[in-house]
């Protein structure tokens, strides 16, 4: 009896002991949190897995907090993953909630909740599990949610990255916002492959590769807690190990990572020794071959192994802290000019680099000089990329370059320099009003010498028109433009005979009708437009603004070559376009110009603008920026038009008074409302301007459907809701640069003047050199950029 006894007890013993182990090992994959906890970064910040190897909460960030998991007792070094993680950072008194109500809650500003984890029905628990993995359970132990499914940049063992879901790279090893890189699983291809986040899923910004195209649909991205990486197909079969594995499991960890410099690392870290993490595998050994390391207008240099970023020549960092903000010129183009009046251009050479060819023209079976000659000749051309007897012509910004050694090709970069400051070369408004008082000296000095002869023979042409600052200077029987002087001075007889007494008209606008004319001496064509509504006692202020206006020069400017005052009857003739005007080729569908040529034709507007508004003599607003005013030359650059409702503002002035002018559609709001005028309300024309060029629509059509007849709302509308390809649904366009040209269209339409960018800040935003904010609506007075 006491042997059975004895036999009894020790069966209650084992079966006591084997319930004990089970409820360790129970407790060992994972722990238990209940609704009603909360935590704090400055009091109990996280929720332990089981066995205290990881964590899920707060850890530091910048000038504050985030949410995430991380090994415990690293936070910070050893992050696995991010909530929310391109929200800014949380102050020291946020609280996160797992409410009653069995959600996961950020409590960073009273009244203000914000999500962790969108679970799609109730949920009654959460556990922080030995792999890494947070969990939200429903009252059935189901998985709701996990954060498994919603990688950043580190995928665990056991963890799978399924077919067509990327993971995105980290800003830097301490900023755990989404970075510039992305790792995706190509659908219904197989192919694990790296692009730049900016770019597409294609083939030419495809840096690095696993070469299993064509292996079928489903397949996932997994590693084994030996620290086998790999891929498996929806039958379970190994399409290929990325790493061998094998590695030994106890008292070890492994993890991969897509790393802030664009590779793919498969890390260890042994729990035991507390050691720092070591590298067992990385995609790539030379660290400058992903794309997009280096900003625009900069190349990746190899500099002992380590990634460094260098600028074109005449470019200098935007921002020298971040790698990743590029170059921008040191100074404009039109700032330098040599002492006979014209820009200086030269050319700057950089080999062996490789960059994303974007050009807009290309020469064949050419040769390196006839390439850097090619540029030098053609006003658009910026840079020119040279490889094996090829030649593109390209314009700013260039992208994702780097030094390539190992090519067999000898690859250069032609850069388009204006010559620096030297003896010979002298800041552009230091140089106009050298040139002009060069030849206000020999004017006077040719004056004193032939008084006698230049008033018998022209007296009669000095008497009619009370100036000596307009005039004909003969030369070999033709009729020249005296430049930085003043514009010619025609009869009204002169222009009748130009036009053949107006016969062919070839545009109208606001101010008047446009007709081709033809000079008499050089058969040349010209454009004559002819004034309406402007009455004769403005012939002071109309004379004022001929001269002013006469004394700039710009590439992307229409030069008036000359006027004809005579009473009502005022004409102002300029220089030919024979592409008719921006509206001719951006509303009809089969001239329209393709997205790169329309962001070159954007920048080239913006540029002009620019021109007026800060650099010429008297600063011009223009007041009548539309793509009728928009004219397009034989080579398809864009030139600004349509002087005579330019409004002047005196040296000492910034903004005036006005009657309304303009053209409906294009007028900024301050017009209507008895508003000093600013150059901003070029900068609101140049907005609405900005978003035809991008959409190819007026910015009003009555013909569209009713949630596109405004265009500025629609545009907005789709921004709003993130739906910005509808905006050019039969194009190929990258999504990025799209939101970049929308964005700045968005600032420069603001309602409120001083919110709006200037012409200087709106080309830079145009070049990708600076950050752009998130615009508010248009209407709205509340933010600033």
């Amino acid at each position: 009896m006491r042997i059975k006894f004895h036999i009894l007890l020790m069966k209650s013993l084992l079966f006591f002991l084997l319930c004990s182990s089970f409820t360790v090992t129970a407790q060992q994959k994972q722990s238990h949190i209940n609704p009603g906890s909360f935590l704090s970064p400055t009091g109990n910040f996280s929720w332990l897995s089981a066995s205290g190897l990881f964590a899920f909460g707060f850890y530091p960030q910048g000038n504050g907090y985030a949410v995430g998991v991380f090994i415990s007792g690293v936070p910070q070094k050893t992050v696995v993953w991010t909530a929310n993680r391109d929200n800014p950072p949380v102050p020291r008194n946020s609280i996160l909630l797992f409410n009653t109500a069995g959600r996961l809650v950020l409590q960073a500003t009273p009244g203000q909740d914000i999500n962790i984890a969108e679970a799609s029905g109730v949920v009654s628990s959460a556990s922080v599990l030995d792999s890494g993995n947070f969990v939200l359970y429903n009252s059935d132990q189901e998985i709701m949610w996990q954060s498994f499914d919603h990688p950043t940049d580190t995928i665990l063992p056991t963890q799978r990255l399924p077919e067509n879901r990327g993971m995105f790279s980290s800003v830097s090893e301490t900023d755990h916002s989404t970075g510039i890189f992305r790792l995706k699983i190509m659908p219904q291809d197989g192919n694990l492959v790296q692009f730049p986040k900016d770019g597409a899923d294609a083939t030419e910004y495809n840096y690095w590769q696993s070469n299993t195209s064509g292996t079928g649909g489903n397949v996932s991205l997994n590693l084994g807690v030996d620290g086998h990486l790999y891929l498996l197909n929806n039958t379970g079969f190994n399409i290929k190990n990325i790493t061998e594995g094998g590695y030994q499991k106890e008292g070890m960890i492994y993890f991969m990572r897509l790393d802030y410099d664009g590779i793919i690392r498969l890390y260890s870290r042994n729990l035991t020794k507390k050691s720092s993490k070591s590298v067992l595998w990385e995609s790539l050994q030379d660290k400058c071959i992903p794309m997009g390391l280096c900003g625009y207008n900069s190349f990746c240099v190899l500099n002992d192994e380590s990634p460094e970023c260098r600028c074109l020549p005449g470019f200098v960092p935007v921002n020298p802290g971040n790698r990743t903000a590029g170059c921008e010129r040191n100074f404009r183009s039109e700032s330098c000019i040599n002492r006979s009046g014209t820009v200086r251009s030269s050319i700057k050479q950089v080999e062996n680099t490789v960059w994303e060819d974007s050009s807009y023209s290309d020469l064949s079976q050419t040769t390196k000089e006839d390439c850097e000659q090619a540029c030098l000749s053609d006003g658009n051309c910026e840079v020119a990329l040279f490889s094996n007897s090829q030649c593109s012509l390209q314009r700013l910004p260039l992208r994702f370059g780097r030094r390539d050694l190992n090519t067999d090709s000898k690859n250069i970069a032609f850069v388009k320099l204006h010559t620096t400051p030297s003896s010979d070369c002298i800041d552009h408004k230091e140089g106009e009003k050298e040139l002009r008082s060069d030849i206000i000296t020999k004017i006077i000095i040719s004056f004193v010498a032939f008084i006698l002869v230049i008033l018998a023979i022209f007296g009669i042409v000095i008497y009619r028109y009370h100036s000596w600052s307009y005039k004909r200077i003969p030369g070999n029987g033709n009729t020249k433009y005296c430049e930085g002087i003043a514009p010619l001075s025609f009869s009204y007889a002169d222009i009748e005979k130009m036009t053949d007494c107006f016969k062919e008209e070839v545009g109208r606008g606001s101010s008047g009708r446009v007709y081709k004319g033809t000079m008499a001496n050089d058969q040349k064509f010209v454009a004559v437009k002819r004034l309406e509504k402007v009455l004769s006692d403005e012939e002071k202020e109309f004379l004022t603004e001929i001269k002013v206006i006469g004394r700039t020069y710009h590439r992307n400017l229409v030069r008036l070559i000359g006027y004809s005052s005579n009473g009502t009857n005022k004409v102002l003739v300029y220089e030919y376009m024979a592409n008719g005007s921006l509206a001719d080729i951006l509303f009809t569908p089969k001239k329209q110009p393709n997205w790169i040529e329309r962001l070159g034709i954007a920048r080239e507007i913006a540029t002009g603008i620019l021109y007026l508004h800060d650099e010429c003599e008297a600063q011009i607003i223009h007041c009548d920026v539309k793509p009728q005013n928009i004219l397009m030359d034989e080579n398809g650059c864009a030139k600004i038009s349509d002087f005579g409702l330019a409004k002047l503002l005196k040296p000492d002035q910034t903004n005036t008074f006005t009657g309304i002018r303009g053209t409906r559609g294009y007028v900024a709001p301050e017009w209507h409302r008895n508003m000093p005028i600013t150059v901003k309300a070029d900068v609101y024309s140049f907005g609405v301007v900005l978003l035809e060029i991008i959409c190819r629509q007026r910015s009003m059509d009555q013909n569209l459907p009713e949630d596109q007849v405004i265009l500025e709302d629609w545009v907005y509308q789709c921004f709003e809701t993130g739906k910005l390809s509808q905006l050019v649904e039969d194009e190929q366009v990258e999504l990025k640069q799209l939101e970049r040209m929308i964005k700045v269209a968005l600032w420069c339409i603001l309602d409120e003047p001083s919110l709006r960018p200037s012409m200087k800040k709106v080309l830079l935003m145009l070049e990708g050199t600076v950050d752009i904010p998130i615009p508010p609506n248009p209407t709205s007075y509340l933010s600033c950029i």
